[in-house]
């Protein structure tokens, strides 16, 4: 068994996520999201979709973009 690297759960069916060189462990997908989402700028919260990426930054989508002073960001719908 692994234990989960957020909540330490010790689980029978937790999973690893490989990513930039590094080797995470959770036991869910909301453990996995907290540790490894990017949060929005404007509103802070995890960015678990598309969201969008202007000029360095990242938000969850085009409203919070342009509420910080992007121009030209849109949704795609």
């Amino acid at each position: 068994m692994a234990r989960c690297e957020v909540c330490g759960n010790d689980y029978r069916m937790t999973f690893e996520v490989h990513a930039q060189g590094n080797v995470h462990v959770f036991d869910c997908f909301q453990c996995a999201i907290h540790r490894m989402a990017p949060t929005c700028e404007h509103c802070s919260a995890p960015i678990i979709g598309q969201g969008v990426e202007a000029e360095g930054q990242f938000f969850c989508c085009a409203h919070c973009a342009r509420s910080e002073g992007k121009v030209g960001i849109v949704d795609h719908v």
